[in-house]
């Protein structure tokens, strides 16, 4: 179970760093060219907020149930956790790092349903989603990616 959970999570990283370039790409463009934001533009948004939540979840359930890294380190390890460099940075920073990155996204898609002048709404894409994503990619274990 835990290899099959670990696998969608993999997975879905790469749908979420690609639909979260396309919309960084998009947002960039829509507002050097001061061209209005799209229904597609939104569009990609709420699927970039989908995928992320939807890779949350899967996160959680590794996390809390399935993972040794998760809180099964902190069961069997205890604070030893926190001195042990790979159990520190999944079981602690990657988690708290991408909720916070998430919870960036969602405020960005939240504040662009509610703008509607479309150079706020290409630049709240641009700060939220970009500052999303940068956080994202500061957490992905890399040598467990490949």
């Amino acid at each position: 179970m835990y290899e099959i959970f670990q696998l969608i999570h993999k997975t879905l990283f790469f749908v979420v760093m690609i639909l979260g370039l396309v919309v960084l790409v998009k947002a960039a463009m829509g507002l050097s060219s001061k061209s209005e934001f799209t229904e597609t533009d939104r569009k990609l948004g709420l699927f970039f907020l989908i995928s992320n939540h939807t890779q949350l979840l899967i996160g959680l359930v590794l996390y809390l149930f399935l993972s040794p890294f998760g809180l099964k380190a902190f069961t069997e390890l205890g604070s030893e956790v926190m001195k042990i460099a790979e159990y520190r940075k999944i079981a602690v920073e990657h988690i708290f790092t991408n909720i916070i990155a998430i919870a960036l996204i969602t405020v960005g898609y939240s504040k662009n349903k509610r703008a509607t002048d479309s150079a706020v709404r290409h630049k709240n894409a641009l700060i939220f989603f970009g500052l999303g994503l940068v956080l994202l990619l500061s957490r992905i274990p890399w040598d467990k990616l490949f």
